[in-house]
């Protein structure tokens, strides 16, 4: 990138990429783009100097599900919502629920 910036390669093609865009009525001049970056230690950023509080106990329901991992909460509760839907689709239908 450095050499096509440095020999002018780079600005050129812009350049026509630009007039070919600008031919087609492709560019949109009402839009304005500007970014800033800006670094700083992160103690200056108000990082945490103390640890985060502990959670409070959820009860038995935690307990329960202590050993079930999100893959398997999702996944349980896809199967509700799929029964949930075919159970109710039936009901609109007049069918039984069994039936595809």
């Amino acid at each position: 990138m450095r050499l096509l910036r440095v020999g002018g390669t780079w600005e050129r093609l812009l350049q026509q990429v630009q007039a070919a865009t600008d031919a087609a009525g492709k560019i949109d001049r009402e839009i304005s783009v500007g970014s800033t970056i800006v670094g700083a230690h992160r103690h200056a950023a108000g990082a945490r100097t103390d640890p985060p509080p502990t959670p409070a106990s959820k009860g038995v329901e935690q307990a329960v599900r202590q050993d079930e991992t999100p893959w398997h909460s999702l996944v349980g509760r896809l199967v509700e919502v799929v029964l949930g839907v075919r159970a109710w689709a039936a009901r609109g239908a007049g069918a039984p629920a069994n039936s595809t």
